[in-house]
């Protein structure tokens, strides 16, 4: 288990802006029939745990004071909009008992030889799926081997995908994960929506030349 140390926090409101220039970041852990808390990590320990645990692994939360260490899961991350610098974290505390759902990442692993040696094109339709599971079943990541991908048109759909017991996916078994499409039909959709973009080009200028016709005076 990806283990996190954390501190009590004692700062609220605009003084966290304190400990932000330290490289410490405000957070609060909440969960159904959980005791709330304000707290602190250090922001670059952080970081290395959320590389590794992602947003859909459980956290094991040493807070300081505490003799019971918290399971949570990283709920929201906000950002400064300039600086991408870390600015809060939202850790959640579900029941152990319960189903949850967060996003989990796909990891396209392999190669295609429709791709390498057919000459076509990756169409990935998704990058992440919802999973539903219990905590302690959540996956970090679901990998998709595009390896299967032999021939043009060939695709693989959401009932493909290999995940663990007790994990279930939030999309229709017959949905289409990826792809490879034939270089032609990929040149051809490419030119009709550049053929669409120019056609609406064409429309706008042509109703500001409209607007712009002074009458005549009589």
């Amino acid at each position: 288990m990806i283990s996190l140390n954390a501190k009590v926090r004692t700062l609220l409101g605009r003084l966290t802006n304190n400990l932000r220039s330290k490289d410490i970041v405000p957070a609060v852990v909440y969960g159904p029939e959980q005791k709330n808390a304000s707290i602190e990590v250090a922001s670059q320990e952080f970081l290395k745990v959320l590389k590794e645990a992602g947003e859909s692994s459980l956290i094991d939360l040493m807070i300081e004071g505490e003799k019971t260490k918290r399971q949570v899961l990283v709920h929201e991350i906000q950002r400064n909009p300039v600086t991408d610098q870390i600015i809060h974290i939202d850790f959640f505390q579900p029941s152990l008992k319960q189903e949850v759902e967060v996003t989990v990442p796909l990891v396209f692993e392999g190669v295609s030889f429709a791709v390498k040696d057919l000459g076509g094109t990756l169409v990935k339709n998704f990058n992440e799926v919802d999973v539903k599971a219990l905590p302690q079943n959540l996956p970090h990541e679901i990998k998709v081997n595009i390896e299967l991908l032999k021939n043009l048109g060939d695709h693989i759909m959401v009932k493909d995908l290999v995940i663990p017991k007790g994990v279930e996916i939030m999309k229709k078994a017959e949905e289409i994960i990826v792809s490879v499409a034939a270089p032609q039909k990929v040149e051809e959709d490419l030119a009709t929506t550049v053929e669409e973009d120019v056609s609406k080009v064409e429309k706008v200028e042509k109703a500001k030349k409209e607007e712009t016709i002074i009458p005549e005076i009589k």
